[in-house]
């Protein structure tokens, strides 16, 4: 009777502490049934891969919020991918808000999801706006490439409120 109650013990014990395990970074890869799907998985800080993550976290992914199921570290989105779209992944712990902006480029049944540097969402719309102030003969060119860089951005689903989202979560990151 000892050794039952020892062993269930320990079980629960080995699921608490696979339970406090925080996601404090994760990579966005293709998942490996080339299913159209895309495969998050928990890696420390040096983007290492965590194997010891199991259990049910808490992701937002372009604004819906997913239970995802992670085992042994790797967690499949549910959403299949039909073409190249922007895809912005949070998650939040006792150690703050963690999120990344992918930009998933499909060709021919094949994803390659690539993280885009937030800074960029930044510097590419004020280097625009500084030229155009600094040289008033481009503000035609300069309104030009803010509604082409503005469309690129629409037509892939990033929208305006996750365009902000994702600016703020990186300047908050920085203070």
């Amino acid at each position: 009777m000892r050794y039952i109650l020892l062993f269930f013990v320990m079980l629960i014990s080995n699921l608490a502490i696979a339970q406090n395990s925080d996601i404090n970074n994760f990579l966005v890869k293709e998942s490996l049934l080339k299913n159209s799907k895309l495969a998050i998985i928990a890696a420390d800080s040096l983007a290492q891969p965590l194997e010891k993550i199991n259990g049910i976290y808490t992701f937002s992914v372009s604004g819906f919020t997913q239970a995802l199921t992670f085992n042994d570290g790797v967690a499949i989105l549910p959403l299949q991918i039909d073409k190249s779209t922007f895809i912005y992944i949070k998650h939040q712990n006792d150690e703050g808000t963690h999120s990344k902006l992918i930009y998933v480029y499909k060709k021919e049944g094949s994803l390659n999801p690539f993280t885009i540097s937030r800074i960029f969402l930044i510097i590419i719309p004020l280097v625009i706006i500084f030229l155009v102030f600094a040289f008033k003969k481009f503000i035609y060119i300069g309104i030009i490439l803010l509604i082409v860089f503005m469309y690129f951005n629409l037509s892939n689903g990033l929208d305006i409120s996750t365009f902000f989202e994702t600016t703020f979560d990186y300047l908050r990151n920085l203070i």
